[in-house]
C-alpha cells in the first residue's frame, strides 16, 4: 500500500501514515494549467466549495511535484476543481482498493455488487487478499473493468504464480499447467503455449550463453535474471497471443 508523508501538519489533517492512492502529478499540473487556474484557485476552490479549509497553495505545488500526494478524500475534491474524474488524476492502479477508487465506488457499492459483507470486503483491501468466489470474481472483474493481469495482482495471487512459472520454466513445465490455471483464469491450451514457451526461452537462453563461453556463473546469472521477471514474461507472452481475451474465463 502507498503510505506517504503530507507537508505542513495540521490539527485538522489525516495521519502522514494514510492509505493514498497512486497520484499522477503531472495530469494535475497539466488540467490546472489548461483551465487557466493557479494553485492559489486550486486551493481556494477545495476549501471552499469541497470541505478541505487546511489545503493551500503549498499543499498544491507539493502535489504537483510529486512531493506528497493528496489524500483519497482530497483527491475527489482536487478532481472536483479541475473538472475531472479521480481516474484522471490517479496512475495506474495496482491494488484492489486504488482500482475502486479510481471507478469512484464507495466500499460498499464494490460490496453490493459482488455479495460480500462490507466488513468483510475492507479487510480484503486491507490484507490484499481476495476472499471471493467464481461468481463474486466475475462481478468484482466486470464492475472494476479489470483486466487479466491486475485482476490476478489484486486478488493477491501474483506471488504464487510466480513460484509456480520459474519452477514450469526450470523443471517439467506439463506439470504445472493445472496449478496455474488455478491463478490464472486461461483455458488450458492457451497455458500450455505459453508454459512451454517460457521453458524453451529459459532453457535456450541457458543454452546460449554457455555456448557464448561464459562459464556456468554467467549463464546462472542470465538464468536467474530471467526467473527473477518470470511474471512479467509471462503476462508478456500472453499479450501476444490473439486468443488472450477469448480465453479468459469467469471460472476463478
Amino acid at each position: 500500500m502507498w503510505r506517504v508523508r503530507r507537508p505542513s501538519p495540521h490539527p485538522n489533517e489525516p495521519s502522514p501514515t494514510t492509505t493514498t492512492p497512486p497520484f499522477n502529478a503531472p495530469a494535475a499540473r497539466r488540467l490546472r494549467a489548461a483551465l487557466g487556474m493557479t494553485p492559489e484557485h486550486v486551493a481556494y476552490g477545495m476549501r471552499v466549495s469541497y470541505g478541505h479549509p487546511h489545503v493551500s497553495p503549498d499543499h498544491v505545488i507539493a502535489w504537483e511535484r510529486g512531493a506528497t500526494a493528496p489524500s483519497n478524500s482530497e483527491l475527489t475534491g482536487l478532481a472536483g476543481v479541475l473538472w475531472c474524474s479521480p481516474a484522471e488524476l490517479i496512475g495506474r492502479p495496482r491494488t484492489l482498493r486504488e482500482h475502486r477508487i479510481a471507478r469512484c465506488l464507495a466500499p460498499e457499492d464494490v460490496a453490493r455488487a459482488v455479495g460480500h459483507d462490507v466488513h468483510a470486503y475492507l479487510r480484503m483491501e486491507e490484507t490484499d487478499i481476495w476472499r471471493g468466489t467464481d461468481r463474486q470474481s466475475a462481478a468484482l472483474a466486470d464492475l472494476l473493468g479489470l483486466g487479466l493481469p491486475d485482476f490476478v495482482t489484486v486478488t493477491g495471487r501474483n506471488t504464487k504464480l510466480g513460484e509456480l512459472l520459474r519452477s514450469a520454466a526450470t523443471t517439467r513445465w506439463q506439470a504445472y499447467v493445472r496449478p496455474v490455471a488455478k491463478l490464472v483464469p486461461l483455458d488450458r491450451r492457451c497455458l500450455e503455449n505459453v508454459l512451454r514457451a517460457l521453458h524453451e526461452d529459459y532453457q535456450g537462453h541457458m543454452a546460449a550463453t554457455l555456448s557464448w563461453g561464459g562459464g556456468s556463473g554467467d549463464a546462472g546469472g542470465a538464468g536467474q535474471d530471467f526467473l527473477d521477471r518470470i511474471v512479467e514474461h509471462f503476462w508478456t507472452k500472453l499479450q501476444d497471443d490473439d486468443d488472450l481475451e477469448a480465453g479468459w474465463k469467469t471460472d476463478v
